[in-house]
């Protein structure tokens, strides 16, 4: 018999090997509000028997909201450590495919600077890296080592698993590569932005406009909620962000085809 999902956090906190993953663990489940948040803004982008593509899973809990609106997930998670928890989490779910890779620009393998301590921020960006040093907010980050991983593409996940309603990129400064890879249009998404690489954001934002016409809102931090409640267009997103304070650190924008 299958362990519940509780039983299966359980397992997965008392693991050792896995200390540095117990915050999140911790922060990302069991949380019924935080969930339900989740839940709803998903909602607006998914449904029942669509697909969504999860990149940069970290632990796996967008997973989970896409899951309970009833979309299928592609999960790709380029860190070993956590790969293995997003595994453990949807053991038996066959609407769950995990794929321990990197996305970018071009197939092929990359080097991931490993945050040992906090691999929520763990990166494929040296950039990103130089971005932190000695920015407020980052203190005390250390990028400890490097490990090699392999990269596909969002052109190639498409080709293989077809295309989806949704695509979620988390990549921590390297959201521009990963959108580089894609080449058509999809019907929603979103990229995580930090105000210390505003260019990046940027750079997400052009691509996307590139690519169709799309309306642009964002979520500040792990808020869940629309900030602006309108779809704006990918210039007013830009000035959005330039405004923002560097305190307002990071968050979410989402994009819909109109």
């Amino acid at each position: 018999m299958l362990m519940s999902l509780n039983e299966r956090l359980d397992t997965l906190k008392r693991d050792p090997a896995l200390a540095s993953l117990s915050r999140s663990l911790a922060l990302y489940y069991g949380d019924a509000a935080r969930e339900a948040a989740m839940d709803a803004l998903y909602a607006r982008f998914v449904r029942a028997g669509d697909l969504a593509f999860d990149i940069g899973s970290h632990v796996g809990d967008r997973i989970g909201a896409f899951r309970r609106c009833g979309a299928r997930v592609v999960a790709l998670e380029p860190q070993p450590l956590c790969a293995h928890a997003v595994r453990t989490i949807y053991a038996g779910d066959a609407g769950v495919t995990v794929l321990e890779s990197a996305c970018g620009p071009a197939p092929g393998r990359i080097s991931l600077h490993v945050n040992s301590a906090n691999p929520t921020v763990t990166t494929a960006s040296p950039n990103f890296v130089k971005a932190a040093d000695g920015a407020g907010g980052w203190e005390g980050q250390v990028w400890d080592r490097e490990i090699e991983v392999p990269v596909t593409t969002l052109d190639a996940l498409i080709a293989e698993h077809g295309r989806p309603a949704f695509i979620k990129v988390d990549v921590e400064g390297f959201e521009a590569d990963v959108l580089a890879g894609l080449s058509h249009a999809v019907p929603a998404l979103s990229f995580e932005f930090t105000t210390i690489q505003r260019d990046v954001a940027y750079a997400c934002l052009d691509r996307i406009a590139a690519l169709g016409s799309y309306g642009f809102d964002l979520a500040l931090g792990e808020s869940a909620q629309l900030a602006l409640g309108r779809w704006v267009t990918a210039e007013d997103m830009r000035r959005h962000i330039a405004a923002l304070p560097h305190e307002a650190n990071s968050g979410d924008v989402y994009a819909v085809m109109l």
